[in-house]
């Protein structure tokens, strides 16, 4: 099994360093100091659980077994670290949204004709208060209120949700794309298969056309 190393690595000093937790044997194909680092990064560019664990060829199930192992504190707190960074990046997306409008498709008769951004004011001002509470707030309340606390958590459900059917999308596509090419390449050998069979049969045919010629020739 391969890592995949294609990601965008988390900015190095963000992510605090941890002694791997120890395992009875250095399986290859196991959770090695290696692959648990690995797993760290990507929980960091990610925010998910599943495809970080999807990253280093193991399964989420296996991670959280890992996370509760005694000697996995280390591992824990660089785990909780890790899932911050990628909470915030999923945030980091939605401010974007925020500021720069989502695309959506304008339809006529049910067919779509253009395109045009939305802006969403309220949702933008909804993180500002969140980021900066004290220049945003309300009459420069200190902190968010327990109904804006509220939303952020379904808000954040609601990005990770987006986040992780992006993800599964371009998974799939990938997916797709690669028995696609392995169809073409089984077609095409198909094909050159049946071509030689064709041109073996007319060898044959020759072969016999000239085998009566030369036996008429010797009556």
């Amino acid at each position: 099994m391969t890592i995949d190393k294609s990601r965008t690595k988390a900015p190095k000093g963000t992510l605090p360093a941890f002694a791997p937790v120890p395992r009875h044997s250095n399986r290859h194909d196991g959770w090695t100091p290696e692959r648990q680092r690995n797993f760290i990064e990507a929980l960091a560019d990610t925010g998910s659980v599943k495809s970080a664990a999807h990253a280093v060829n193991m399964t989420p199930e296996g991670a959280y077994q890992l996370r509760r192992h005694p000697e996995a504190g280390e591992f824990r707190k660089a785990w909780e670290a890790a899932l911050a960074l990628g909470v915030q990046r999923i945030e980091d997306v939605a401010m974007d949204r925020a500021l720069n409008g989502v695309e959506v498709p304008v339809y006529h008769f049910g067919e779509v004709v253009g395109w045009r951004t939305v802006y969403n004011d309220y949702l933008l001002m909804f993180l500002l208060r969140n980021r900066a509470p004290k220049r945003f707030g309300a009459d420069n309340a200190r902190g968010m209120s327990a109904v804006d606390q509220a939303m952020l958590r379904r808000l954040k459900k609601q990005w990770f949700a987006e986040w992780e059917a992006a993800r599964q999308q371009q998974e799939e596509e990938d997916e797709d794309a690669i028995l696609a090419s392995l169809d073409a390449k089984i077609e095409a050998m198909r094909a050159r298969e049946e071509e030689a069979a064709r041109l073996l049969a007319l060898e044959d045919l020759r072969e016999e056309g000239e085998d009566e010629e030369e036996s008429d020739r010797r009556f």
